[in-house]
């Protein structure tokens, strides 16, 4: 059986990209119609439903927020609305929600509940890095955040890299913007020289940058500027290509 409501999954765009670039008008015409909103912050998904031009008074909306502090017993009532027949929508801050992003949790609980699942188009930052990157698109994983601290983070490049060997697959994995120089830093300082690397900030921005050397070609140049940029690194061991 499945309930009236559904659960739409709703893309948000990467940056500051005008939504029209980036969100198609068939997901911006369910997201005008919905009143109730799982999001991660309030205010940023406030500030998206009126670039959107949404046809309610945005302080008729409701929300329920859904993120890193949310405790897992308190996320089953949000679904309330959709079992008594009101479709509702999942919000992600940036990109595609539940894929690098809280929300998984609420899903699964649709899932579990009868309560239809909608997926709309728009942004990812991993695709679209692993569209760019030249990598293999077969085959990927992804990683999610590596350790903060330096040997702990190098010894997880090492892992990495030994899966991309052994599954001849791309892996991709993320930082916190701030310690993206870091990262960066320790897969050269880490990884085999033939190994070729993508680095892909600020996607569909104006100053967008992605490009893939090998770790040799990376030490050559000159270091990109990723500091604070949202930032997809990729990487594919000598032995996958």
């Amino acid at each position: 059986m499945h309930y009236p409501g559904k659960l739409y999954l709703i893309p948000a765009p990467i940056g500051n990209s005008g939504l029209g670039e980036v969100i198609p008008q068939g997901t911006l015409g369910v997201l005008r119609r919905l009143k109730y909103f799982v999001v991660e912050e309030v205010r940023t998904a406030r500030r998206y439903l009126s670039k959107a031009q949404i046809t309610a008074p945005v302080d008729t909306l409701v929300f329920f927020t859904l993120n890193e502090h949310t405790a897992p017993e308190t996320i089953a009532p949000y679904l309330q609305p959709a079992l008594e027949g009101q479709d509702m929508g999942l919000l992600s801050e940036a990109g595609a929600p539940a894929v690098a992003d809280p929300g998984a949790a609420l899903i699964r609980l649709a899932h579990e509940k009868n309560i239809e699942v909608v997926p709309l188009v728009g942004p990812s930052s991993l695709l679209l890095a692993l569209m760019a990157s030249g990598l293999n698109g077969q085959s990927f994983a992804f990683a999610g955040y590596l350790p903060v601290k330096p040997q702990e983070r190098q010894q997880r490049i090492k892992q990495l890299e030994r899966l991309s060997a052994s599954g001849k697959q791309t892996q991709l994995f993320i930082e916190t913007p701030y310690r993206n120089q870091a990262l960066f830093n320790d897969i050269l300082k880490t990884a085999s020289p033939a190994t070729l690397v993508c680095v892909a900030a600020n996607l569909t921005q104006p100053d967008a940058f992605i490009r893939t050397a090998s770790v040799a070609e990376w030490k050559a140049a000159a270091a990109p500027d990723i500091h604070k940029k949202p930032c997809i690194f990729l990487l594919l061991a000598a032995d996958a290509f």
